[in-house]
């Protein structure tokens, strides 16, 4: 919107300067125009006086005359001082006329006058005043005086003098004017900003949807060359960041699925060990190494599951959820709030951080609300809560905070890094704050949207 401001703004400058522009042109041609019209009329009378018997001279003038010029012979010229035409433009234009071998004096003067005064003082008071309301009180005369030596010594003096023309703007050629050009404008506005805006609306929506559990489609490359070009590196993007993920799960399950095996055969030869207190040592810790194996294969499968997503009432489900734990929760009810999940991994993520709640307190509070455009659900409990400094290391895999590794009492360190995934991956996240009052609280966020 600033740049589609901004462009009006620029459009509405530069259509008042060519206004302002066009409008001095229309008057300079305007006067010219008259100015032409009296310059002309005297070379007439000039050539016919010179032509004419002396006896007709005045019947010639009188004849010329008109309320906007007036013509007259007298031994005296009007003009008694140099040319104060500019750059002699009048006095070469009556010499133009005229004929080549015309040799006698032109003088030309043109001034402006006082806009006070009446129109044409030969006029008539009424018509001058009928004149003066039509040009709507904004009357700028420019008065013209010539004086042309005649064979014979005599001079034909011409004074005219017109009205420099207001700047003229009718409402409805206004309205006209500014409607066309609003609606040609608006028109192209949105075309042009469609190209641009449409691809990157498209961009913004994939970026958003992108997960690493599955690749989106393959955006269309469209719009200006540098819009194309950002929707390229997109997709090539989105394919790298997808088969990285992909590779990586690969492994983990294919180490996970392999190390299945020896294990396997080891847990039996331990059966065979005679000595009770190391055959008991040797399968716990082989269960353990088990144990290990099964998390990192289901952190693996949490991370490659394509799920698809569905939208769900977040009361119910928690409630559904609390019902199918064997220790259930304490839930608190909240509005309804309908989110878009993928239902299993939204369970598994949830049922990790209230068992770990659990594990360290003995019990999990539950609530949620939706916040902006976002729906906050809290895992809170009372328990000894973590130091600051290692609210972030937790949730990487296979970190514990307690130090036995027993998994009675701290589990394998990969139910907070599944959880975490899981969030990412429908556009959320969690995040780990001490409680004042005591314990820890787990802030599951999703966006409204997701």
């Amino acid at each position: 919107m600033q740049i589609v401001g901004l462009v009006l703004v620029a459009l509405v400058i530069a259509q008042a300067i060519t206004l302002v522009l066009l409008e001095d042109q229309r008057n300079l041609a305007v006067r010219a125009a008259i100015g032409d019209e009296a310059t002309g009329r005297a070379v007439n009378v000039v050539r016919l006086i010179e032509k004419a018997p002396e006896s007709l001279r005045g019947q010639i003038v009188n004849a010329a005359n008109s309320p906007l010029v007036q013509f007259e012979i007298g031994t005296i010229p009007v003009v008694d001082h140099a040319s104060h035409d500019a750059k002699g433009a009048t006095e070469a234009r009556v010499r133009a006329l005229l004929d080549e071998d015309f040799s006698r004096e032109v003088r030309a003067e043109l001034h402006e006058i006082d806009s006070s005064a009446l129109p044409f003082t030969y006029l008539e008071p009424k018509m001058a005043e009928q004149h003066r309301e039509m040009m709507r009180g904004q009357l700028l005369a420019v008065e013209m005086q010539l004086s042309i030596a005649l064979s014979g010594g005599d001079w034909l003096n011409v004074s005219t003098r017109f009205e420099r023309p207001p700047f003229q703007w009718p409402q409805f050629a206004a309205l006209s004017f500014g409607l066309s050009a609003g609606f040609i404008l608006l028109a192209l506005f949105w075309y042009f900003l469609a190209r641009v805006t449409g691809p990157l609306r498209l961009l913004a929506d994939a970026a958003e949807k992108l997960g690493p559990e599955q690749c989106g489609p393959v955006l269309p490359t469209a719009g200006p060359r540098e819009v194309r070009e950002l929707i390229q590196a997109f997709n090539r993007m989105q394919n790298r960041i997808v088969r990285l993920v992909a590779e990586r799960t690969r492994m983990l399950a294919a180490m996970g699925h392999d190390l299945r095996s020896p294990l396997t055969a080891m847990r039996v030869r331990s059966e065979m060990v005679e000595d009770e207190e190391t055959r008991d040592s040797l399968i716990a810790s082989i269960e353990e190494m088990q144990h290990m194996v099964e998390e990192t294969l289901s952190f693996a499968r949490g991370l490659a599951d394509a799920e698809p997503r569905q939208d769900v009432d977040l009361g119910t489900f928690l409630e559904a959820l609390r019902e199918s734990m064997p220790e259930g929760f304490t839930l608190a009810q909240g509005d309804c709030v309908q989110v878009r999940v993928r239902p299993n991994a939204m369970r598994r993520a949830l049922r990790n951080v209230i068992e770990n709640a659990q594990r360290y307190s003995g019990g999990a509070e539950v609530s949620y609300a939706a916040v902006a455009e976002t729906v906050i659900i809290r895992v809170c409990d009372r328990g000894p809560g973590i130091p600051e400094s290692e609210l972030e290391r937790v949730f990487d895999p296979f970190m514990r905070l307690e130090a036995s590794r027993s998994r009675d009492t701290g589990g394998h360190g990969l139910g907070l890094s599944i959880a975490r995934s899981i969030l990412r991956g429908h556009g959320g996240d969690i995040v780990l704050s001490n409680r004042s009052s005591g314990g820890l609280c787990a802030s599951l966020m999703l966006p409204l949207g997701a």
